[in-house]
């Protein structure tokens, strides 16, 4: 059987850390940022790490 793709947007969204957790960033950080709070916007800067119930979906698209 021919080895399995990874998902190119997955690709581009999620990394493995040291660890091996998965980091993602947050949503709605890209536009209609006037509406939002300082407080809100800066929160949603860092990067989260993602929950336990997508992490094997999430593994089977970037295969590590």
């Amino acid at each position: 059987m021919p080895k399995m793709k990874t998902k190119s947007g997955a690709k581009k969204r999620f990394t493995v850390t040291g660890t091996g957790k998965i980091k993602r960033k947050h949503a709605y950080k890209s536009h209609i940022l006037t509406k939002k709070t300082k407080k809100q916007k800066r929160n949603l800067t860092y990067f989260a790490i993602v929950d336990k119930t997508d992490e094997k979906n999430v593994r089977e698209m970037i295969q590590k």
